[in-house]
């Protein structure tokens, strides 16, 4: 669960510093985002859980943090697609929809169709990206695409170089996190060494297509 967390809130925050107008947005509204987000994906898998299984209580207990990162992820990852272009509020209560319909939609995976997911792929990385991708197209304007804000500068990219980092030691905890016994340990393996294969292969190839044979961020 704490190596969960460093993620969400360094991971993430550092990650969406690319940006050289939005260092500071990035990762002081990552960690407002990430709070309230937290707190209402406790209410809602409760909610969820209590009507699944009729019952007038729901506990709080270290798997249900994680599963409330896990939450948190979801929206931070659509926040990438909308950094720059939203204020705190629209994120907040674009967080708050988010939570409600990627619950649902892991309900429906996991339970209904059977869809085992131990990295959370579908329901965290794939359903934020194209959630974030959505609400970038209801809020597109010309305006916002001819904006000379959107670049990046050397410092944003050594931050966001810094929450990379941050994300790539944690990540075996974070695919490997909900599982247990063997299916834990071969997550951890599994995510430990294509970490490293993909990271020998990512500066191999930034290096053949920069004209100076030079790594390129």
């Amino acid at each position: 669960f704490q190596d969960v967390h460093v993620m969400i809130f360094i991971g993430f925050g550092f990650l969406m510093t690319f940006l050289k107008r939005y260092g500071y947005s990035a990762v002081s509204i990552n960690l407002l985002i990430a709070a309230v987000i937290i707190q209402w994906a406790l209410i809602v898998r409760g909610v969820i859980h209590q009507l699944l299984h009729e019952e007038d209580k729901f506990t709080i207990g270290v798997g249900d943090m994680l599963s409330a990162d896990f939450a948190a992820a979801t929206v931070l990852i659509s926040f990438g697609a909308v950094l720059g272009k939203t204020s705190p509020l629209q994120l907040i209560v674009m967080g708050l929809i988010e939570v409600v319909l990627s619950q649902i939609n892991e309900y429906i995976g996991l339970d209904k169709l059977k869809a085992e997911d131990v990295g959370e792929s579908m329901y965290i990385h794939a359903f934020g990206a194209y959630f974030g991708l959505a609400v970038s197209r209801v809020l597109f304007s010309e305006d916002i695409e001819k904006s000379s804000k959107e670049g990046a500068v050397y410092h944003s990219d050594i931050f966001s170089m810094i929450g990379t980092v941050f994300l790539w030691i944690y990540w075996p905890s974070f695919n490997g996190g909900a599982a247990s016994g063997d299916e834990q340990h071969r997550a951890l393996v599994n995510t430990y060494l294509s970490l490293t294969a993909c990271t020998v292969a990512t500066f191999a190839f930034s290096m053949c297509v920069d004209k100076n044979a030079k790594f390129d961020m």
